[in-house]
């Protein structure tokens, strides 16, 4: 019998903590905020900065799955375009502020759901979260991963 990929495993993993509906619900809006309000604190620092996190969470995407690694490039490749535009002075302010309330969302559904987070346990799980939310949406169209 083979055994199960990695992303499989981390996946499965992940969703044990994030079973309730409303936890589901909380982790779907405020995990994408946090990838854009995350790169919006480095595009603040410097835009290659922004870049850099980008390219190094890429590979290690591309380890775990091609067709996660092209859903995540172009998720980031809209939230840097998105950045861009933005006025520069606004991109700080707005990414800490978002930021801290998103964090705050996610520990919500934690105490709903009754379960620590998975990063707690495995910093990785900073990286699958997206993927957790990603795979939704490639089951709703029918997209291997």
């Amino acid at each position: 019998m083979a055994q199960p990929r990695t992303i499989d495993t981390l996946l499965a993993k992940y969703s044990e903590s994030h079973l309730h509906p409303t936890n589901e619900l909380i982790h779907f809006v405020c995990v994408p905020v946090i990838v854009f309000t995350l790169l919006g604190l480095l595009w603040a620092l410097h835009p290659l900065a922004a870049l850099a996190a980008v390219v190094a969470s890429m590979a290690y995407y591309v380890r775990l799955s091609r067709p996660f690694a092209l859903g995540m490039a172009l998720m980031a490749a809209v939230m840097l375009s998105i950045l861009a535009a933005l006025p520069p002075q606004t991109v700080l302010p707005l990414s800490v502020s978002v930021f801290v309330l998103a964090w705050i969302g996610q520990f919500i559904g934690h105490k709903i759901e009754g379960k620590k987070p998975s990063f707690f346990d495995d910093l990785r799980f900073l990286l699958i979260g997206p993927l957790f939310v990603l795979s939704f949406l490639y089951r709703r169209l029918h997209l291997a991963y």
